[in-house]
């Protein structure tokens, strides 16, 4: 390299710090991202979002609305509850038993604790005057009270959850405040960073990470600043196929809005109804749609973050920019350690013509995995697929609900054959649920493909009925827990991501590992 390169590569390096540095600005405006940076953007006109207001209908110690639950009636049969879902009122006549095989005694209730004596052991709040003094009149809403700083204590791991029932927080936030906007966010920001004042920010409070939890021996004063007010879909571009959505938004309630443009946004981790923008992006999350619309990572834009230095706006708002470092690798999954995500512009699209479920059965676990395999090999995976083993399989048919004479002799017919005829064993079965979207003639090659695919692996079509119930499952899964928790059973799931030729081995050797463990803690039922 002759000093020319060594020169050009000089500016270069210098150009990009420049492009970097231009991305913090002060704080100050309100406005930091505006419709007006975007060509098509239009202003907002829409309404603040529902969810925030509805919070009074969330368990304080549990998953989800106080009124879904799995319950049991006077005949000993247990039902979900509510009105929410599509299997609520349903009666389940195979869960009691099954649940009874894996060691819950249903006759033993474990009562939680009255919220009023967990309240009672929240300890006094420490107050920064001069933060206080300093945020005066720049907020939606602040509260000291217990029960709310409670609420904004926790996430959602089991251990979490163990504490609400029946254990204590040894520390929880000093102070809840509601910012209502940008300039809120920028002045609480700017004068914890002054006084020395701890922030966590609180999106839906669905984390499985901790990242919620108020270390127990921090002696600073703790912030949790909810984000739910600020909760609008801002602008929507519906030629360029964006949108800015502020980061206390909520997946169903971005959704709906959306629908009234005829768009989705397509993200849709388990915790959809509950978990909010600004979370999805600090977490880095997945969603069950990934295949079509992508992860978070995908879908985002740009973020508007609000740091003790600075806020950084990213100007460019183009799907994409050839110069780097790219800011938004900073700010994706920082779990609230850098700032405070405040809004973003994602990728939106217009709603699928056609959506399909489906499901297939195949003979064995690793014939599932298999086909799991050459469906990314051949790079043809559909908007959902889901593998379960043996063991899930059977406990999602402990949840069939109750159905007609005739369908008891079309069931009875359909497992003679998957299992007589077709010589599929019960304690061997697994399957996988599947979800199509795109427009019909894409939905319709995807399936014979699809189809195809797993016939060569072994596995038979199991109808769209069992591919809809088993995705739509997927959100009643954390209900399931309360339900363990009420009769003394202790429940948490595990996530990893692992290469491909790796999947079976892990998926088979964790589950040996967590049955060792348990026998060695002398734990009476196995997991």
């Amino acid at each position: 390299m002759d000093h020319r390169d060594t020169l050009s590569t000089s500016v270069s390096a210098t150009r990009r710090i420049h492009n970097t540095v231009r991305h913090l600005t002060p704080i100050a405006s309100e406005n930091a991202i505006d419709s007006a940076n975007v060509g098509a953007g239009t202003p907002a006109t829409h309404p603040e979002l529902s969810w925030t207001k509805n919070l009074d209908n969330l368990k304080w110690n549990g998953w989800g609305y106080k009124d879904s639950n799995f319950l049991m009636n006077e005949k000993g049969q247990v039902y979900f509850s509510g009105k929410r879902y599509e299997l609520a009122g349903t009666v389940l006549p195979g869960f009691r038993a099954f649940t009874e095989s894996i060691g819950i005694d249903s006759s033993k209730v474990s009562p939680p604790q009255p919220i009023e004596d967990l309240v009672k052991t929240v300890p006094p709040p420490i107050k920064q005057e001069n933060f206080l003094n300093a945020i005066n009149g720049h907020y939606a809403a602040l509260s000291f009270d217990s029960s709310e700083r409670l609420f904004h204590a926790h996430g959602h791991t089991c251990e979490e959850i163990y504490k609400l029932r029946w254990g204590r927080f040894e520390r929880v936030p000093d102070v809840v405040i509601w910012p209502g906007s940008q300039a809120h966010v920028e002045k609480i920001v700017a004068a914890a960073n002054q006084f020395n004042v701890v922030i966590i920010p609180f999106g839906g409070g669905t984390s499985v990470t901790d990242a919620l939890a108020a270390p127990h021996d921090e002696k600073r004063m703790i912030v949790s600043l909810a984000m739910q007010r600020m909760n609008k879909v801002v602008w929507i571009d519906k030629e360029g196929l964006t949108a800015c959505i502020e980061a206390g938004a909520i997946g169903t309630e971005i959704e709906n809005e959306l629908a009234k443009h005829g768009l989705t946004l397509g993200h849709e981790p388990d915790s959809h109804e509950f978990s909010s923008l600004g979370g999805w992006i600090s977490t880095r999350a997945s969603g069950m749609r990934k295949n079509v619309y992508g992860n978070i990572e995908d879908i985002l834009i740009s973020a508007t973050l609000v740091t003790p230095i600075g806020t950084i706006v990213k100007k460019c708002k183009a799907p994409r920019v050839s110069t780097g470092p790219d800011l938004n690798e900073m700010i994706i999954g920082h779990e609230g350690m850098f700032g405070v995500v405040t809004d973003a512009v994602v990728k939106v699209r217009p709603i699928p013509e056609a959506k399909v479920y489906g499901s297939v059965v195949f003979p064995n676990f690793e014939a599932g995995v298999n086909f799991m395999k050459e469906l990314s090999r051949q790079r043809c995976a559909p908007a959902s697929v889901r593998l379960v083993d043996n063991e899930q399989f059977v406990f999602a048919q402990s949840l069939k609900p109750e159905v007609s004479s005739i369908h008891q002799v079309l069931d009875k017919i359909k497992k003679w054959y998957v299992t007589k005829y077709k010589g599929f064993r019960v304690d061997q079965i697994c399957a996988a649920t599947l979800l199509f979207e795109g427009t019909k003639l894409k939905v319709e090659r995807e399936q014979a493909q699809v189809y195809a695919i797993a016939k060569n692996c072994g596995g038979l079509p199991g109808g769209e009925e069992n591919g809809k119930r088993g995705y739509l499952l997927t959100f009643l899964i954390a209900y399931l827990r309360d339900y363990g928790f009420d009769h003394y059973y202790l429940a948490e799931s595990f996530e990893t991501s692992v290469p491909t030729k790796d999947v079976y081995a892990v998926c088979t050797q964790v589950k040996e590992r967590v049955h060792k463990a348990a026998a060695a803690r002398g734990i009476v039922h196995p997991p």
